[in-house]
């Protein structure tokens, strides 16, 4: 278990039951934990499509029924925090801790990012629940780079004090994607079209899967199946790329191949600014569905392409995050 420091605030007693709630874009996952010899224990969950919903509230309110609720929640929320207030990059939500808490009649309520909630929740994870892309040298402590592709691009840090980690949000994932090849040039003007500005999180997403598949087929020209373009009109085009591409589509196989090569890139950009020789975590929930032998060699070979700072990175033992619920046990750590 990782050692983690958590803020400093009463903690609640035994057998005391806590509301927590991981808000994404594309879905809101909501539990009912119990503390229990100092761990927290899930009672009760439900996962909500987020834009089905006007707001947070509205699906607490669903989830809990007519029972009470309890006097603390806290909140993994994907969007910058700032005094308490949220407004969600890809939900139409904006989240206020205070006022929440008034309209529930709910006394404690916490609110934090989403990465940071999975910086939290790595206090709680078991060995079952990662699994190790490349084992680095160690050769010494430091701080923690967290990185996590889903309906957007999140990441986060910890800081090592000597003794234990102290978790932060950033917005990494909204600086601008930067081009290493005349291909990626390419790709990068395709998207400044449609976007303007151009972040990580255009391409290292499940949305910038589908950017990364449509460039391939509308720029490259290369071949699109036409069972796969009704699969992609009528599902979620992400997971339908995904999906061909165990299937053995040509270009839904290298549009994975880009994505994982971005992802990598980017990863390495991170843990370079964060020196993370304490490690580098990989979460989200695009790669655990994914991934693969192939996929690791496509990532390691474009993570250490870092020049004379190839050594530092050979330092960074690099983990995969399996269990999708880390962000929700983190809320529900950090509200205890």
């Amino acid at each position: 278990m990782i050692p983690i420091a958590f803020p400093k605030k009463k903690s609640i007693a035994d057998g005391t039951v806590l509301l927590a709630a991981d808000v994404g874009g594309t879905k809101t996952d909501v539990a009912l934990f119990k503390r229990r010899n100092g761990a927290m224990v899930l009672e009760k969950e439900a996962v909500f499509p987020s834009k089905k919903f006007d707001s947070l509230a509205e699906i607490i309110r669903n989830f809990n029924g007519n029972a009470p609720l309890p006097e603390r929640l806290s909140i993994a929320f994907a969007g910058p925090v700032l005094r308490g207030k949220a407004t969600a990059t890809n939900l139409d939500w904006r989240v206020d801790a205070e006022v929440l808490g008034r309209e529930l009649g709910i006394p404690d309520v916490f609110l934090l990012n989403d990465l940071e909630a999975k910086a939290y929740g790595l206090a709680a994870l078991n060995e079952q629940d990662l699994t190790t892309i490349f084992s680095g040298n160690n050769s010494e402590d430091g701080n923690i780079a967290i990185i996590a592709p889903g309906t957007g691009l999140g990441e986060a840090g910890m800081i090592w004090d000597g003794q234990l980690f102290h978790p932060f949000a950033t917005e990494g994932g909204h600086t601008d994607f930067a081009p290493r090849t005349e291909f990626d040039w390419e790709l990068l003007l395709f998207l400044q079209k449609q976007f303007g500005h151009v972040s990580w999180e255009r391409v290292v997403s499940g949305p910038g899967i589908h950017q990364i598949y449509c460039f391939l087929r509308d720029v490259k020209k290369r071949e699109e199946p036409a069972h796969l373009r009704e699969r992609i009109e009528s599902s979620d085009p992400s997971a339908a790329i995904a999906l061909a591409a165990q299937e053995n589509c040509p270009i839904c196989e290298e549009t994975m191949q880009l994505f994982v090569q971005y992802l990598a890139i980017e990863t390495s950009n991170l843990a370079l600014k964060l020196k993370s020789t304490g490690g580098i975590y990989i979460g989200g929930g695009i790669l655990p569905k994914i991934w693969n032998e192939k996929f690791r060699s496509i990532f390691l070979e474009h993570f250490f392409q870092v020049g004379r700072m190839q050594p530092l990175l050979e330092e960074m033992t690099i983990q995969l995050i399996l269990n999708p619920k880390t962000a929700l046990l983190g809320a529900a750590w950090y509200g205890k």
